[in-house]
């Protein structure tokens, strides 16, 4: 059976692996990983046994609700009682719910931000993020045993499951608004309302953070949140490129700048008044000096290796450590799970901070970016400004470049780390790092990620220069790379 899970799940297209038939043995392989004595071991923030409890949620996608309602039907049938949400709901809202609620485990019907034809799966641990790979390898081992013995999926009549008490619908905003509202200085935000427009780019984060704004005095207009499966088009995916209804919403007026988030709203995207994209890079940077200035937290910062080193400048000035971690959300969880983390966070969206789940949150985030903006009494693009004025300037690029054939990761590394440059764009390679891919950091502190990819002949580029000439030169060194590879 072709299904394995990455960093974040199992995605596939629907109807063509992405079927229910499909999506029950996983379920089935779920419930069998979740029983089995090992699933916690030596897994912090699981100290306690949880219940024999499993949260589910979804997204807007094609038949979502659907293949939720199958997979609890699923461990209603091995014996849990499955929490099942009343509506589309954002992925950290049930993460949330999940060590909200002592279960033992949590499941997300989502594909996140990718293109419509794709449905996934993501699963949650006890602590209220991404299960670890080890969760994850347990689950495709009891897929795979199952497969081989003939075993299929235990499956319990939906309404029959509900008159016994195993599948119980529930509304995770509630508790999930409780939280958010400890975390966030609403009374901030209601000293100087704002006028914003949310795009909630046709996905789950539908209504949610307008719905936690209500009672501030802010002035919200929402776009794209009504149900399209078919996200209007284009991925779900807070990126300048997706987000021309956005820049047209605030140009005539609807806000004063602007927030978008991705297909299950754990990733965060921010446009300003004057129509400029700000990345998810200078959001970081922006919430890590305002939570160090503003509320005067000190602690610890992890990033991901393809996340700017704005970061890195800000914690030198602080007097705080810096660490960073290969790609993936998951690497970071790690860190917040061991130590008291401030913040964390990955280019492509996904941030948290201190006293929330371990896991990227685009309400959250987008919440304290309100804030932000709220408590300095000045506009988004003038705090962007002062940012990179302090810590700046860094110019980012990205590029994925498809190579002509398959090639080992390994032996693409070890040619990258053996045969490095001395000097890029004339600048002096000062430090070169082999934790996630090869990063060359260069004298003035601009950087140089190539990392290939595990599943395809893909070589993704990541650059982030002291100016856009750096950059593009950057970019056109990681081109030449991708060239050179047979």
């Amino acid at each position: 059976m072709p299904i394995h899970f990455g960093t974040d799940g199992w995605r596939a297209v629907i109807s063509d692996t992405f079927t229910f038939h499909n999506l029950r043995m996983v379920a089935q392989a779920i419930a069998d990983a979740v029983a089995s004595e090992s699933w916690n071991n030596g897994l912090a923030g699981s100290a306690a046994p949880e219940k024999r409890e499993v949260v589910i949620g979804y997204d807007t996608r094609f038949l979502s609700d659907r293949y939720a309602a199958d997979v609890a039907r699923v461990l209603a049938a091995n014996g849990y009682i499955a929490h099942l949400a009343q509506s589309d709901a954002p992925t950290p809202a049930i993460s949330f719910n999940v060590r909200h609620l002592g279960a033992a485990a949590g499941v997300m019907i989502t594909a996140s931000h990718n293109a419509p034809r794709y449905n996934g799966v993501k699963l949650k641990a006890a602590y209220g993020g991404s299960a670890t790979s080890e969760q994850c390898r347990r689950v495709e081992v009891y897929l795979n045993d199952n497969e081989v013995r003939a075993r299929g999926p235990n499956l319990m009549d939906y309404e029959m499951a509900r008159k016994m008490g195993l599948i119980l619908r529930f509304n995770p905003l509630p508790a999930y608004y409780d939280h958010l509202r400890s975390l966030i200085d609403m009374n901030a935000i209601a000293d100087n309302p704002q006028r914003i427009v949310i795009d909630s780019m046709y996905g789950s984060g539908r209504g949610v953070i307008k719905g936690i704004l209500q009672g501030t005095g802010c002035e919200v207009q929402e776009i794209r949140g009504e149900m399209n499966p078919g996200f209007g088009g284009v991925h779900p995916e807070p990126i300048g490129q997706y987000l021309g209804a956005l820049a047209g919403a605030i140009s005539t007026h609807m806000g004063n700048w602007g927030l978008a988030t991705d297909g299950d709203a754990d990733r965060i995207g921010a446009m300003d008044g004057r129509g400029n994209f700000v990345d998810p890079h200078k959001i970081m940077a922006l919430a890590f000096k305002h939570l160090v200035e503003k509320r005067n937290w000190r602690g610890p910062v992890v990033r991901t290796v393809s996340t700017t080193r704005m970061i890195d400048r800000l914690a030198e000035k602080y007097g705080v450590p810096v660490y960073e971690t290969p790609v993936g959300f998951n690497n970071i969880a790690e860190y917040m799970l061991k130590e008291d983390i401030l913040i964390g966070g990955e280019e492509s969206g996904g941030i948290s901070f201190r006293g929330h789940i371990p896991e990227g949150d685009g309400v959250l985030i987008g919440l304290l970016l309100i804030e932000i903006v709220a408590a300095s009494q000045a506009p988004l693009h003038e705090l962007i400004d002062g940012l990179l004025t302090e810590v700046g300037p860094a110019h980012y690029l990205r590029k994925d470049l498809r190579l002509s054939q398959p090639v080992s990761k390994q032996k693409i590394t070890d040619n990258l780390l053996h045969n490095a440059p001395a000097k890029i764009c004339d600048l002096s390679v000062d430090e070169i790092r082999s934790n996630d891919g090869i990063k060359y950091i260069l004298a003035d502190d601009s950087w140089l990620l190539i990392r290939p990819s595990g599943t395809e002949p893909v070589l993704r580029v990541y650059a982030e220069g002291r100016s856009a000439e750096i950059t593009r030169g950057l970019i056109n060194f990681g081109e030449q790379v991708a060239a050179n590879v047979t």
